[in-house]
């Protein structure tokens, strides 16, 4: 399947980079605790965001949702959007064109 995007990967990372660290704990997609969160430096926790970005993103084109923390990251192929959402909410949406 994959996830069909016309715009720069790496603007659609960082896009996506920058929604899903807005999801509280989303760190626990990698199995990390809140004190190994914690302990980690700026750099590295957007190391870690980057590449919880980019597996979502593949993952995406595999399922078109995944959960992330306390909230999801869904495909919206007809629309040629990832959204990020927070229970009932849409917090942030990436544009794939």
């Amino acid at each position: 399947m994959g996830v069909r995007h016309a715009r720069e990967y790496a603007d659609i990372l960082s896009d996506l980079t920058a929604a899903v660290s807005a999801i509280p704990n989303s760190y626990t997609f990698f199995e990390m605790t809140r004190e190994e969160w914690e302990e980690l430096g700026d750099p590295e926790r957007a190391e870690v965001m980057e590449a919880l970005a980019d597996d979502v993103f593949y993952g995406l084109g595999q399922q078109t949702d995944i959960r992330v923390g306390d909230g999801a990251v869904v495909y919206v192929p007809k629309r040629h959007v990832i959204e990020v959402v927070q229970g009932d909410n849409v917090i942030q949406v990436v544009r794939l064109i």
